[in-house]
């Protein structure tokens, strides 16, 4: 069983990928922005972490995937990057040009099949 970070502040998204996760057999602990979920990684240590894109601000996400990978005590921690962004005004606003600092990348909607698998996968490299 992994501890996985899930740092979203839609509440519906975080509580049916809590349910699915944990379906999995997953412990799942929530925050509900980029700044909380920095914290939360750094004072629970979680084994991987689904990150939005777009919460406090557009790039909330990008930033806060920037802080972990920069950080020592979390920079080895697999990151998730889920997001609706494709589908906003703000889609032209996403770095597509430079490296971020995650593990995989899933659009929103998606399935609980492609979650899953891409949290094992990543929980097992």
């Amino acid at each position: 069983m992994a501890k996985i970070l899930v740092v979203d502040d839609d509440p519906d998204f975080a509580e049916v990928t809590r349910i699915v996760l944990e379906k999995a057999g997953h412990q799942v602990i929530e925050a509900r922005s980029g700044d909380l979920g920095f914290k939360r990684a750094k004072s629970d240590q979680p084994d991987l972490i689904i990150l939005d894109v777009i919460m406090d601000s557009v790039l909330d996400g990008v930033s806060t995937s920037e802080r972990m990978h920069d950080d020592p005590d979390l920079r080895h921690v697999p990151i998730v990057m889920v997001t609706s962004i494709a589908n906003t005004d703000y889609a032209a606003l996403f770095p597509t040009d430079e490296y971020i600092h995650i593990n995989a990348f899933l659009s929103k909607p998606i399935t609980p099949a492609q979650l899953v698998k891409q949290v094992n996968r990543l929980l097992k490299e």
